[in-house]
């Protein structure tokens, strides 16, 4: 259950991080954003992102196997890297409908979930 939790928020997380972190790019479409300057456009980002800190943050703290959870501090930023692509990938496919999804992205992301076996190998 815990990892499920862990999960859940961390996708929730990695949602608020990419709209931070680029939503801004295409917000810039928008007749009011696009006059907006780069502080205010920075402000904004950094309001999206408080929320990106209110999901990651107990996403670690309950995942954390030092706190009782499921997985080692290395294990939870594998997961959380892997999940970053993963909602990146679908955040540019769905917003940025002028970017395409080719085969070297798909063989990046199978090497990604080949990363992540290895990381939970013992």
């Amino acid at each position: 259950m815990k990892a499920a939790i862990t999960i859940g928020l961390l996708i929730l997380s990695n949602t608020f991080m990419v709209m931070a972190w680029y939503g801004h790019l295409k917000f810039s479409e928008w007749k009011w954003f696009s006059q907006l300057g780069l502080l205010s456009i920075v402000l904004i980002s950094w309001g999206i992102a408080l929320f990106e800190y209110m999901f990651q943050v107990p996403a670690n703290r309950i995942g954390f196997s030092e706190n009782g959870g499921p997985f080692s501090l290395i294990q939870l930023k594998v997961i959380q890297e892997v999940i970053t692509l993963v909602v990146f990938a679908i955040f540019t496919l769905v917003v940025f409908k002028t970017e395409t999804f080719r085969i070297n992205h798909i063989i990046s992301f199978v090497l990604l979930v080949g990363a992540v076996y290895f990381m939970f190998k013992k």
